[in-house]
């Protein structure tokens, strides 16, 4: 079906895994955009339960979780025989978003080889760095938190072709990384991008309080 000439170009959300090893392993474009999404702020008080003179200071940003549900269907591709589809199915977009929490298995069988050389410490493998990507003004630094598959239907050779993935994300601060990580700087320039947005709209809801005639400050 051709799309109506005059619709606007929709922006497909998506999740990113950046990893110097294998860049490509972790890219996932949003099939279909999820019709909502729940996102909790947690103000970071220092002054909680403490002295008067401290009870509006913060600590930093807020702690924000966010959960969707992404619906991933390869139904149009194999009505057009698209050959990974009818081989594989969705199962390729499944492990990508998998791989978000898996150490990497090259990663894995060093520190097996260390350990069994007598190796004490062996230092945890680090996740992939990851985005959230909703649109260009929220591109954001997160942590997999949350992660279930609900697969509902396969193909003959028991692959996967539908399935609805509920994830839960923690967006990474600047309390979180340190100043050298580039998560640091994205989550700063996230933050502006905010302020100018609560600017915007406190500018235009402020003539709607009591007709104009308030003055805040």
């Amino acid at each position: 079906m051709t799309a109506f000439p005059g619709s606007p170009r929709l922006i497909k959300g998506a999740i990113v895994g950046i990893d110097i090893f294998n860049p490509l392993a972790s890219v996932i474009v949003f099939q279909y955009n999820p019709d909502k999404l729940t996102r909790t702020l947690q103000a970071q008080a220092s002054g909680a339960g403490g002295d008067r003179s401290e009870a509006l200071r913060l600590k930093g940003a807020p702690m924000e979780t966010i959960k969707l549900d992404v619906e991933i269907d390869a139904t149009d591709q194999l009505e057009t025989a698209n050959s990974l589809a009818t081989s594989m199915g969705i199962y390729p977009q499944l492990s990508a978003l998998e791989m978000l929490i898996y150490p990497k298995s090259a990663l894995v069988i060093a520190n097996t080889a260390l350990l069994a050389a007598g190796t004490i410490e062996i230092i945890p493998p680090v996740a992939p760095f990851t985005l959230f990507i909703w649109g260009p003004k929220r591109v954001l630094p997160v942590r997999l938190t949350d992660f279930s598959i609900t697969e509902e239907a396969y193909d003959v050779n028991l692959n996967p072709i539908q399935a609805k993935v509920s994830l839960g994300l923690q967006v990474l601060s600047y309390n979180d990384l340190p100043l050298t990580h580039p998560g640091y700087y994205l989550f700063l320039a996230h933050q502006v991008i905010k302020e100018t947005m609560a600017t915007i709209g406190s500018v235009s809801n402020l003539a709607g309080v009591a007709g104009g005639n308030v003055k805040l400050l």
